[in-house]
């Protein structure tokens, strides 16, 4: 089970805010599970907090800004986008100001800062959102659509009428490897001739060519005249809408395919997916709770004659002697008393009797398959597993030992989703595995 993080030790950097212009530090501190990211004014009488949500949101000009009527932090999208590359769940941010510091336009800083601080385990699951159908958000001439996927994958494509920076196309599955190196680095830009409106409007205050790449007719005003990848505007706006997507409250597992996204249009699309998905767990728990006069109830153990009811498997494949039902539809514990008399032993192998390991990834299977199949509404079906993922061996499984087989759903559809399996003796894990499955009739 994936766990929640924060970061081990407290760190801070100073600088001046992009926007406002303001001298600013920062301090960055753990947290506790489940907290989330919290911005704290140090600098306003009581100390007040403000939670990194799309419910805060009170601008998104050239940046996006958080808060309430009187109280606002300005530019969060790059440590949010840190945040979210790095895997960190819970963090404290205490500003002495109103802007974080802009260093270089880039989250790099920030990543080198957060990798000094180091960042540790929580003990609590952490949560995703995920997308049980696909989404599209159009507005003016803009198009981002999100589909249904088990990791972040980013397609983005920028275009400008303007003749040196005219289209740009990029795409990335969002880990922490890829935002480290490929994403964070990318830093802030903007055109020349919209330099003096900016600052008409107050923005850019603290903006100079130390920290935004300034984009001229034919080329780059800045003094080295080097870009850090040939296509670091479009991986910035991927930095940009990482770290928008992250105001729903928890990271997103989707593939999303972006074109001319913008921080406004990013927050629009982060609100109208939450709510989508909000919707949508409202109406299975609904469900849910509606079979659940029938369900088997956690805490419930089937043996042998119970399991037999359940799934088809028999003798010599039936694979587990008995199931608990820990977490209604989500988790599940099986065991399996492996004896020296098992039919494969024979032939795996002879004077050394090992348990062959996809025998002990299929009784994990068929514990998944009780745990879906004791739906009332799935009683005449079948499970059918499509895939099978980043699949470990640890140690042997020898005669005599006891199979402790641990499953989770790490997503479930009305036909289908995919569960996490760990397989114990005496509390050692020896195996572990992903794996697909599809509902399908008997018939």
């Amino acid at each position: 089970m994936e766990k929640q993080k924060t970061i081990i030790k407290e760190v801070q950097l100073e600088g001046i805010g992009l926007h406002t212009g303001n001298i600013t530090k920062a301090i960055f501190k753990p947290a506790p599970p489940d907290s989330g990211i919290k911005f704290i004014r140090m600098d306003i009488e009581n100390k007040p907090v403000i939670s990194a949500s799309h419910h805060q949101v009170l601008g998104a000009i050239r940046g996006t800004t958080i808060g309430t009527d009187s109280v606002r932090v300005h530019t969060v999208e790059h440590l949010l986008a840190v945040f979210f590359g790095l895997g960190i769940d819970n963090l404290e941010i205490q500003l002495f100001n109103n802007e974080p510091p802009v260093i270089d336009g880039s989250a790099k800083p920030y990543v080198d800062l957060i990798l000094k601080a180091g960042i540790q385990e929580q003990d609590a699951p952490k949560k995703y959102l995920t997308l049980s159908q696909p989404f599209v958000y159009e507005a003016e001439n803009v198009k981002i659509e999100a589909y249904p996927s088990d990791e972040l994958k980013i397609d983005c494509t920028v275009s400008y009428n303007h003749p040196f920076l005219s289209e740009q196309k990029a795409s990335f599955v969002v880990n922490s490897d890829t935002f480290i190196n490929e994403i964070a680095p990318a830093r802030t830009f903007c055109f020349d001739y919209e330099i003096e409106a900016l600052k008409k409007r107050g923005l850019a205050k603290g903006g100079d060519l130390t920290n935004a790449i300034v984009i001229g007719l034919k080329e780059i005003h800045n003094p080295d005249k080097k870009l850090r990848f040939k296509d670091e505007f479009v991986r910035h706006k991927i930095l940009d809408l990482i770290g928008d997507l992250y105001l729903i409250g928890h990271p997103i597992k989707a593939h999303i395919v972006a074109s001319r996204p913008g921080h406004s249009h990013n927050i629009n699309f982060a609100k109208k997916l939450a709510a989508l998905e909000e919707k949508n767990i409202h109406k299975k728990s609904k469900e849910t709770k509606a079979m659940s006069t029938t369900q088997v109830i956690a805490g419930t153990t089937l043996d042998i004659n119970a399991i037999q009811k359940i799934i088809p498997h028999r003798y010599p494949f039936l694979l587990i002697d008995k199931v608990t039902i820990v977490e209604e539809l989500k988790r599940a514990v099986g065991y399996k008393c492996v004896s020296g008399n098992e039919h494969f032993f024979q032939g795996h192998f002879p004077g050394q009797p090992i348990m062959p390991g996809v025998l002990i990834i299929e009784a994990m299977a068929q514990t998944s398959c009780v745990l879906f199949l004791t739906r009332p509404d799935l009683k005449d079906k079948l499970a059918y597993f499509m895939a099978i993922d980043n699949v470990k061996f640890r140690k042997p499984v020898l005669p005599g030992d006891v199979l402790e087989l641990k499953v989770e759903v790490l997503r479930a559809r009305e036909r289908g989703g995919r569960v996490r399996g760990e397989a114990y003796v005496n509390n050692n894990l020896v195996a572990e595995s992903e794996f697909m499955f599809v509902i399908v009739d008997k018939e």
